[in-house]
């Protein structure tokens, strides 16, 4: 990252402990990097991924300054592997303070989504409410449970007839099943003949949101009183080659500023209409 950096009004808890999935790249990569900058070498960062060379290659290319930067192995779609980091930031540290699930698996224009589809949403999905599970209850006061969704992730891009499969959902393990069966329709062809949207973006990332305001439903007093703030963010457009298979990003942000909001949201003021919801660049987006 490049110039001066935004101010922003960090959390008053001193000795922060943050941790950033899928930060090896792009978004991810530009969170740590931001979070270092803002933090003090009292605090501490977590770098995950799930390729030991790439998690080393980028804490050694970290600028340095700021807070220490750690890496660690992460790969959200093994199922204790989330559990088993937040039992080690517990015994190290005795909590954390920012969390933010920004791992994704990226799937391309020729990509057949019936033969990705379990791949896709062991890490966006289940990846997600691993995290959340395993993350939340960890959560200091003050805190910040993030994840990483988009704009695609509100009913409105779903056809109404679906949108009780995520509405109203009151837990994990409903989001899961909801995502389980439209996995299984992917999978056995049967979604390209009903309502389902063919791109697997969308019903995965209203399952991430989903996922949000079902755990948000059940912790809202205690969080609220608190200071927690748990909420799903649209970075909006980023120019990354991920991005540029599917859309002109010559002109959108970068990595770096796309962070930006997300840093303000990590770190500044908790907004309680913020909580459990969507929310772009400030501003919460409509579920429905």
């Amino acid at each position: 990252m490049t110039g001066a950096l935004p101010t922003v009004e960090l959390m008053t808890t001193q000795l922060k402990v943050a941790v950033v999935t899928g930060a090896t790249q792009g978004l991810g990569l530009a969170l740590v990097e931001g979070l270092a900058a803002r933090l003090t070498p009292a605090d501490t960062v977590y770098l995950t991924g799930r390729d030991p060379d790439r998690i080393t290659a980028a804490v050694e290319a970290m600028p340095g300054g700021g807070a220490r930067v750690r890496g660690e192995l992460l790969d959200v779609a093994q199922p204790e592997a989330a559990g088993r980091l937040a039992a080690q930031l517990r015994e190290r540290h005795g909590g954390a303070d920012i969390v933010v699930n920004n791992a994704v698996m990226r799937v391309g224009p020729d990509d057949d989504p019936r033969a990705i589809v379990d791949a896709y949403t062991q890490v966006n999905n289940f990846g997600t409410t691993r995290v959340l599970r395993a993350f939340a209850p960890l959560l200091r006061t003050d805190g910040r449970l993030i994840v990483v969704a988009s704009s695609f992730g509100t009913l409105r891009h779903l056809a109404p007839v679906l949108h009780d499969r995520f509405a109203d959902l009151s837990s994990l393990d409903e989001v899961d099943k909801q995502v389980e069966a439209w996995r299984d329709a992917v999978r056995d062809g049967t979604a390209r003949s009903g309502p389902w949207p063919g791109f697997v973006n969308i019903p995965s990332k209203i399952g991430q949101v989903a996922a949000v305001r079902a755990l948000a439903a059940q912790r809202h007093d205690e969080d609220t009183r608190r200071g927690i703030l748990l909420t799903a963010v649209c970075p909006g457009m980023i120019n990354t080659p991920s991005s540029a298979m599917w859309w002109d990003v010559s002109s959108a942000p970068t990595p770096a500023q796309a962070a930006v909001p997300l840093l303000e949201l990590a770190l500044g003021p908790v907004n309680p209409d913020h909580y459990g919801q969507l929310v772009r660049h400030g501003h919460v987006l409509p579920w429905v």
